[in-house]
């Protein structure tokens, strides 16, 4: 053996250099192949998820530390909208008081386990707010099923209660933390009730007492378990689940009510036998308004709110928590005027209970300034709190020969091909010939009665001319048309034979306003009823600075239709007062005529300063479909179409 074996051999000194030392953290991992050194260690994984538990909780810490709760905000403490007519007057105020507090043992077992279930069934088992909510939401959400919504009953409350209703990381961080303080602060009973009577239900009403009123016109302690069960469907979005709205609306609350039923047994709040005794939906009574909003002012109030809802987003929710100052454009004396000569003409000359043909007689009507599109006036009906639909801005009653215009103007700006051939030019005295070509009277016999020239079968009815008329122009550029000088494409009739001469349903608005354009010129202005809007004294954006008028049709053919329109208004004057047709002055007026076969009768005039169009037509509860004008006001008159310009004269006429 070697006398060195047993000797140990001598350590070989390692030099430490940038590639042989230790790194902090060992990523990608050395001395590991190609994949496996680029995955982390457990060790490593390990860390990082600590190291993000603690920030999570440190944040959390802070969080919980930094937010109080805070005061009630005056969202739940609803005020009233004021509404302001043109000269700056108040019209109405709405809204202060539609919140009666009522205490939860005012409100059913069987209300209190509809929302619940519906809601947030874990309610007395959570601790304010649930990581299992908001995960299930999300899932169901993907699978497109039905469920509760990712927020507690006491996080709804808590955002209702304190906090705003914007959609916000920051908002949501302390809806979190406030949701588990007051869960720790307030008993369960506390929170549900202050829910119970903040909630928006719709129709108007914050929480389960405006609610039950609302919808069923009775207190919330006599609701029974099939109403609340209705109501309770209704905290899903009440502009959705409102069974009178719509068909839509109506199906999509029976759905809703039959899952919350079902919900109760499934969640152990409601037992089978009690469920199977509800098996007929509690239809809710029809909307009410309030009496402040009678006569015209409930129509003029849902015009504003519309265009507010379409210039700002707003919802009918958002409007009903209060606080808006809202200036309009009607104007205080021409709303006077218009329903005074609509329901002088009415009581004139309509009477219900001697003549069947009176049964049912509706009139609509609207005045818009042509200069910019302001609505000045309008007739919805005769009130609106028990005439519910607006007549001013209804789409549904076809417009007849008042349409000839557009399909004019579409001429003027086209030409026509007569029979397919070439397209020609075209102009107000052009006539059609026995052989169905187009001509003028420089092309040697002259028009008579039996080819009347455009203008003259603009003003004494010549329906075939303007169907002929409008097949050669091109029935889709009519309809371009239309829509350019004002109409709403949606409001447009199929594109089928008799579509020129006046088979789509424009509304009055609609009518005054595309008239408008005419004697402006060919400029456009979309109609507008708000000028201002408030919220706390300042002023949200989007109502002082309006578009300029856009170019609709070309000058030289508005100006030729609004002249062939003056001679259409003088033969109008035949049917109105001598003496009040001289005060109005020249105007542009077209109407529906003899030859129309429309279940209604419209009048439209136009001067610069004011453009008004008038409608009637006739309804029955009973009948889906409008009803004949024939003898509507009697012998004298033919059907009924004398009226609309009777009405049109006194108005404008009136001083």
């Amino acid at each position: 053996m070697s006398k060195h074996r047993n000797t140990p051999r001598p350590r070989r000194h390692r030099t430490k250099d940038a590639t042989t030392r230790k790194r902090f953290i060992d990523y990608p991992r050395r001395g590991r192949g190609r994949l496996r050194r680029w995955l982390p260690s457990w060790r490593q994984v390990l860390c990082v998820v600590t190291l993000c538990v603690g920030c999570l909780a440190g944040l959390f810490a802070w969080a919980y530390a930094a937010f109080d709760i805070p005061d009630e905000n005056a969202a739940a403490r609803q005020e009233a909208n004021t509404y302001y007519w043109s000269d700056g007057s108040q019209m109405v105020s709405l809204g202060a008081l539609n919140r009666n507090i009522v205490r939860l043992s005012d409100v059913p077992d069987s209300v209190e386990n509809a929302v619940i279930a519906a809601e947030n069934e874990s309610f007395y088992r959570d601790s304010g707010v649930s990581f299992q909510g908001i995960v299930r939401a999300a899932a169901s959400a993907v699978q497109g099923e039905e469920t509760q919504g990712g927020s507690t009953i006491t996080q709804q409350y808590v955002k209702n209660t304190y906090l705003s209703q914007e959609q916000t990381v920051s908002r949501k961080v302390k809806e979190f933390v406030i949701s588990l303080k007051v869960d720790r602060t307030k008993s369960k009973q506390e929170i549900l009730q202050g829910y119970l009577n903040t909630s928006w239900f719709g129709r108007g009403a914050y929480g389960i007492e405006a609610a039950a009123q609302a919808y069923y016109g009775i207190p919330a302690k006599k609701l029974d378990p099939s109403q609340g069960a209705m109501l309770a469907a209704l905290l899903k979005g009440a502009e959705l689940y409102d069974p009178s709205t719509s068909a839509s609306n109506h199906d999509r609350a029976v759905d809703r009510w039959k899952w919350i039923l079902d919900r109760q047994v499934k969640v152990g709040l409601m037992s089978r036998a009690d469920r199977d005794a509800y098996r007929t939906f509690p239809e809710p009574r029809k909307q009410s308004t309030s009496t402040n909003l009678g006569g015209q002012t409930g129509y003029l109030v849902d015009v504003a709110n519309k265009y507010i809802k379409q210039r700002t987003l707003l919802t009918d929710q958002e409007l009903a928590h209060g606080g808006y100052k809202i200036y309009t454009t009607f104007d205080k004396n021409r709303m006077r005027k218009l329903s005074t000569a609509v329901e002088g003409v009415l009581s004139k000359n309509i009477d219900p209970g001697k003549r069947e043909a009176d049964k049912g007689v509706q009139v609509g009507a609207a005045s818009v300034r042509p200069s910019d599109g302001a609505i000045l006036a309008l007739y919805g009906g005769p009130d609106a709190t028990k005439h519910f639909t607006n007549n001013a801005d209804t789409s549904g009653v076809p417009v007849g020969s008042a349409f000839k215009p557009f399909v004019l103007a579409s001429a003027l700006e086209n030409g026509a091909r007569p029979r397919g051939g070439d397209r020609q030019d075209v102009s107000p005295d052009t006539y059609y010939g026995d052989d169905g070509a187009l001509r003028t009277a420089s092309d040697g016999a002259g028009p008579d009665d039996s080819h009347p020239t455009l203008r003259q079968a603009l003003t004494t009815g010549g329906n075939a001319t303007y169907v002929t008329l409008g097949r050669d122009v091109g029935l889709e550029k009519v309809r371009e048309t239309a829509v350019n000088t004002g109409l709403l494409k949606e409001s447009m009739a199929e594109l089928e034979q008799t579509f020129p001469v006046g088979t789509s349903t424009p509304s009055a608005i609609r009518m005054a306003e595309a008239y408008g354009t005419f004697v402006r010129h060919g400029l456009q202005n979309d109609p507008y009823s708000v000028t201002r809007l408030l919220k706390d004294g300042t002023s949200i954006g989007g109502f002082e600075s309006r578009a300029k008028p856009r170019r609709a049709l070309e000058k030289d053919v508005a100006d030729r239709v609004a002249d062939t329109l003056r001679e259409a208004g003088t033969k109008s004057a035949a049917d109105m007062d001598a003496d009040a047709a001289e005060r109005i002055g020249p105007f542009a007026a077209g109407r529906t005529g003899d030859q129309d076969r429309l279940r209604s009768a419209w009048f439209v005039g136009a001067t610069d300063e004011l453009s008004t169009a008038v409608m009637m037509f006739r309804t029955s509860p009973d009948e889906p479909r409008l009803l004949p004008m024939s003898d509507v006001g009697g012998d004298t008159t033919q059907r009924g179409n004398v009226f609309p310009a009777r009405i049109w004269a006194d108005y404008t006429s009136a001083r």
